[in-house]
């Protein structure tokens, strides 16, 4: 199992010197959240690319029903190429509740509407990817194929990671038809819906290793392994785990391991708004990944 940390707190210039702190301590991964407003994602996983080599980095994560999917793409692919290939996209429809940014700044809420531009956006964001000639026409969205060699400008060059840049996508364990866009894509972020509401990663939903390890089996299953899905499925879980009781954290992973997972992500979501926030998360970065051994 590989383990990533998120970032809860701080400004470019912190996560940057945050993530340099995680590489050291052998992390494996380092992310970041997207606000509505707020610090931009793209331009801390930028400045954490400047200061490290090895260790993965993205977003936990990008609802891209909000944004325009030619951006994103420009955006990831740069990053991709900056960092030499590290990059990791967490996709999801995001947590709408109260003082999110949403209601706010007049975003798309409605969840059916949201799932429709994700598929969307996704489709349009791996097509660019590949490189031009690239048109879509959806519902929501409608690209042209884009000629920049007209103006004498060479085209966007494509990401480093082959097939593509992983995207790991939201999916509730306890339903078939969420489940079913993980099947095109690289990775599971699982959660759980309820029979009244909905829930995100940023929100929790409570699922136990028996229900993850029945949706895992459910994809793979299903999931062909060629072509764009050629790479083995992530499986990522989210949890706090102690940085000083090595016993004590195998014991909270293993059951999680043993259901498929195949990423851990060190989430300290408590040490917002905390006077010493930051200095509880960089001990625990410092204090290294937990160990399954």
């Amino acid at each position: 199992m590989k383990c990533g940390f998120v970032f809860p707190l701080g400004d470019a210039r912190t996560a940057a010197n945050f993530a340099r702190e995680a590489e050291k301590a052998g992390w494996d991964g380092f992310f970041v959240w997207e606000p509505v407003w707020g610090e931009d994602p793209w331009i801390m996983l930028a400045a954490c690319a400047m200061v490290t080599e090895k260790i993965r980095l993205g977003t936990l994560l990008t609802p891209p029903s909000r944004r325009r999917p030619w951006k994103l793409a420009s955006e990831t692919a740069t990053l991709d190429r900056l960092s030499n290939g590290r990059l990791i996209l967490s996709v999801g429809l995001g947590a709408v509740h109260e003082n999110s940014g949403w209601e706010e700044f007049g975003e798309v809420t409605e969840k059916k509407l949201r799932a429709e531009r994700m598929d969307e956006s996704l489709e349009i964001l791996t097509g660019l990817w590949r490189g031009q000639p690239f048109a879509f026409e959806g519902k929501h969205f409608h690209v042209k194929p884009y000629n920049l060699s007209a103006f004498g400008t060479p085209p966007p060059a494509p990401p480093i990671q082959k097939p593509r840049i992983p995207i790991w996508v939201v999916g509730a364990v306890d339903r078939e038809k969420s489940l079913r866009r993980v099947l095109k894509y690289d990775g599971l972020l699982p959660t759980l819906v309820a029979d009244k509401g909905s829930t995100s990663p940023e929100q929790g939903g409570s699922f136990t290793p028996e229900q993850l390890r029945a949706a895992v089996d459910w994809i793979l299953a299903r999931r062909e392994p060629s072509g764009a899905n050629a790479t083995p499925l992530d499986v990522i879980v989210e949890h706090q785990t102690p940085g000083d009781d090595a016993k004590r954290a195998a014991e909270i992973l293993k059951p999680w391991a043993d259901a498929g997972a195949t990423w851990h992500i060190e989430a300290m979501w408590g040490a917002i708004g905390a006077a010493d926030g930051q200095a509880r998360v960089l001990e625990r970065i410092r204090q290294g990944p937990p160990s399954m051994s």
